[in-house]
């Protein structure tokens, strides 16, 4: 986090009114604003790390977008990484280019096995990786008293964690029964992350016990598999998490609670991604594809991989592209002169291509994996991708396009396995 101070923050406002040069002016790109649901074709001025708006900037460097999309990067509100089969660096080095930039991820998994020890690794891990990771720490360990995996974790045991920066909130309390018995434990868990975000996990329940359930202060639910009961959760206050993994699927029976009035309660989540399906198909770009493709405006689906869990979980300068909305870079790559041949990725946007029927050549540099810290780099296997798009644009990270005559959504790209 940035350490702001009087002189840093005049700064910041005066390349915003356009007092002085922006570092970087981005024209002609058209941006997706998930604030009013529209489409704008503007000169995107980013300064510091920052977007600072849009307009006539003056800029030490230009570059033209030539048309392309610039649209919030994807943020995977509920997410186990465990299931990937990868480390974070791995599993960053597989996401990013498909165009996610932040998760909350559940260490469920890894700590009902290796208990605290097991969330340490994880928050040690996800240091100076270009991807941001946050954390809802485990509420069930062990998740049934019948498991024989060793861990236990009391809300004592959580308390030491809570203060972490990359720590949100309470994950998914599995055990409803346990919130509408009142279980001691269950209870003192609750109470002490009362004041943060806490997720539920409540699969079928309804009537008189989700009034319960709710009352306890769950805000969320991921387990919906039902148009009907995602309907009564959201009636009660609930954000759901509209889940479309590897294994659960449910966004075709869950699409039509999305409407005017809700979609600000609704989010795309994965919750599971196999390592074989990141690799063909991708991450919460396919979720906004197949919604897409099942009708849903493209501009509310990319806000429901961007705004919506931004909001739901108070990260702040993310999920759209505002002035002041951060726009962290990784490092330029090796061997780059200008900054025409760099290309890094961005937690703020990300830069879609035009025109899939006219592709043109990439350049040596458009072709090679982005760079970022040493960790990343070393990553074996997954890192090797060609994306198989019109332009990238530099500074930025492309992973798919919008038909460029037709305005239709034509799908996000995967990438190439490299030869």
């Amino acid at each position: 986090m940035r350490d702001w101070s009087a002189a840093s923050l005049r700064r910041l406002i005066d390349a915003a009114r356009g007092h002085r040069p922006v570092d970087l002016c981005i024209r002609g790109c058209r941006m997706v604003n998930v604030f009013s649901g529209t489409i704008e074709t503007v000169n995107l001025g980013i300064d510091a790390g920052f977007i600072v708006g849009w307009g006539d900037y003056e800029a030490e460097h230009s570059m033209e977008a030539e048309g392309m999309f610039a649209c919030p990067g994807f943020i995977d509100g509920h997410i186990h990484i465990e299931s990937t089969m990868l480390s974070p660096a791995q599993f960053a080095a597989a996401v990013l280019p498909w165009g996610t930039t932040a998760v909350v991820a559940d260490p469920h998994e890894l700590a009902n096995v290796y208990g605290l020890d097991g969330i340490r690794y994880l928050l040690e891990a996800v240091e100076g990786i270009p991807l941001d990771f946050y954390f809802n720490l485990p509420s069930c360990v062990p998740a049934s008293p019948l498991e024989t995996s060793g861990a236990h974790l009391s809300a004592s045991d959580l308390h030491g964690f809570k203060a972490h920066p990359r720590i949100l909130g309470l994950a998914e309390v599995m055990n409803f029964p346990g919130v509408l018995m009142g279980v001691p434990e269950i209870m003192e868990k609750l109470l002490m992350f009362r004041d943060v975000v806490v997720d539920g996990h409540a699969p079928g329940l309804g009537g008189l016990g989700l009034n319960g359930y709710v009352s306890s202060g769950i805000r969320s639910d991921h387990e919906c598999t039902s148009l009907e009961e995602a309907r009564e959760k959201l009636a009660r206050g609930m954000t759901i998490m509209i889940r479309e993994g590897s294994q659960s699927k449910d966004l075709a029976a869950l699409l039509p609670l999305v409407g005017d009035q809700t979609w600000p309660q609704c989010m795309f989540v994965s919750d599971d991604r196999h390592p074989d399906d990141l690799w063909r198909e991708g991450h919460m770009n396919t979720i906004v594809n197949r919604a897409m493709s099942m009708g849903m405006e493209p501009v509310r689906a990319l806000t429901l991989a961007s705004l919506t869990p931004a909001r739901y979980f108070g990260l702040s300068r993310r999920g759209a592209i505002a002035p002041e909305a951060q726009c962290r870079r990784s490092s330029p790559l090796a061997g780059s002169t200008s900054i025409s041949e760099q290309r890094s990725t961005c937690s703020v946007c990300r830069i879609i291509s035009t025109a899939l029927s006219s592709r043109r050549p990439m350049s040596s540099a458009a072709e090679r994996t982005p760079a970022a810290s040493s960790a990343w780099r070393q990553t074996p296997a997954l890192v090797s991708f060609r994306l198989d798009i019109n332009i990238v644009l530099p500074f930025f990270h492309a992973a798919g396009c919008y038909g460029a005559r037709t305005g239709a959504p034509q799908g996000l790209n995967r990438p190439r396995q490299q030869p």
